[in-house]
């Protein structure tokens, strides 16, 4: 098995006191009913993250659970919960289209064009994208589970579930229309790819880096990662570059749980949170690490979208630039904690400060949640917001 300054998840680690950008005018604009979801949350946040995410979390607030779980804890599981929410809903609709639908991943029945293309790039794709998908099925089942057995509020993201989807062979017809998530108009920040060959530059110490991408038009305009409906199964070249799109797609979103987890643990106060968050934190990287070793198998290939006329191109990764050679999937030693001590293989970055509300930011400039209500991010800011404010005391067993 084998540049351009935007916005990344690099910014997890300093987004604290950065307001969202409104470049909405970059953007193809959402429906008419929906104001552009990145002023409204930056608005939102301007005023304490708005009164429509603190009414509908108005029952969250409450003192210590009596299990034993701290407000901050309890804040730090639900933020999780609801990111593996978000993932698990587009990870469903990945592999109703071209995963495996079984009792564990039930409701699609495949695309068989789609699924074809997915399999150029690696040959077991269905099994991945199907393992994947149940993985962060039970993430977000268990965090929730251990959050009400505590006494806590759960993550509950489900009136939010109103964006159409794919309406294409395979995709489970009972949940067009009732999507947390949008496929179909992503900018795909591959920066990652640099960032981990970078033995020089860790966002941590030197956010102002802007490192080079691997397929730079993925970061600019807007791409579908999955066919909108058969239509676009019907060019063998563009369907490829849909399936391209996909396999750059799916580590850049697990590199960005590759750093949540670990940047969260470190304001866990009780130590079985921190248990928690330390385990299920590590199979995000193994996702990371499988998914950043199957999208250099990617094709070569260039590719103009019929509906909207954007271009893509992917280039081949197969060079001996240590920074873009796809043989180099070993993250490499880079500056940790301080320029004067040695280099170090480590996951970045892995800064606490903000990084609920950078998460938020690096997902919402993905474009994963163009058509969502006002409500959805006031609700995901407010979440954030006492993500990033839970401090870690003493550790409590």
């Amino acid at each position: 098995m084998k540049a351009t300054s935007n916005p990344t998840a690099d910014d997890f680690g300093k987004s604290e006191n950065r307001p969202f950008q409104n470049d909405v005018e970059k953007r193809t604009k959402p429906r008419k009913s929906f104001i552009s979801r990145r002023s409204f949350l930056g608005k939102s946040l301007a005023v304490g993250a708005g009164t429509i995410g603190a009414g509908l979390l108005s029952g969250i607030r409450t003192a210590e659970a009596s299990g034993g779980l701290t407000p901050g804890d309890a804040a730090l599981l639900r933020f999780a919960a609801a990111a593996e929410i978000l993932e698990a809903d587009f990870w469903i609709q990945y592999n109703e289209l071209g995963g495996i639908q079984d009792d564990e991943v039930p409701g699609g029945s495949g695309n068989p064009d789609y699924t074809e293309a997915l399999e150029v790039i690696e040959d077991e794709m269905r099994d991945y994208i199907h393992d994947n998908t149940d993985d962060e099925i039970t993430h977000h089942q268990f965090l929730n589970a251990y959050l009400v057995s505590k006494g806590a509020a759960p993550a509950n993201l489900d009136p939010f579930r109103t964006l159409m989807g794919s309406t294409a062979t395979g995709v489970n017809p009972d949940l067009i229309g009732h999507r947390l998530t949008n496929l179909t108009q992503l900018t795909v920040d591959t920066s990652w790819w640099t960032r981990y060959r970078d033995d020089s530059h860790n966002p941590d110490l030197d956010p102002n880096h802007v490192f080079p991408q691997a397929v730079p038009t993925l970061g600019v305009n807007q791409h579908t990662a999955i066919p909108r409906t058969d239509a676009d199964t019907t060019d063998p070249n563009f369907l490829q570059a849909i399936a391209n799109t996909a396999a750059f797609h799916f580590p850049t979103i697990e590199q960005g749980g590759n750093s949540l987890y670990p940047a969260l643990a470190l304001r866990a106060t009780h130590t079985e949170v921190l248990r928690i968050l330390i385990s299920i934190g590590p199979t995000e990287t193994m996702h990371f690490q499988t998914w950043s070793d199957v999208a250099g198998n990617a094709p070569p290939l260039t590719a103009i979208d019929p509906v909207t006329g954007v271009s893509v191109t992917f280039p081949d990764l197969e060079v001996e630039d240590e920074l873009f050679d796809k043989a180099l999937i070993m993250p490499e030693p880079c500056p940790f904690l301080d320029e004067s001590l040695p280099i170090c293989s480590v996951i970045r970055p892995t800064k606490t400060e903000g990084v609920a509300m950078g998460t938020l930011q690096f997902l919402t400039d993905m474009g994963l949640f163009i058509g969502q209500s006002p409500a959805f991010f006031a609700f995901m800011a407010e979440l954030a917001r006492l993500a990033d404010h839970a401090r870690a005391g003493g550790r409590r067993p």
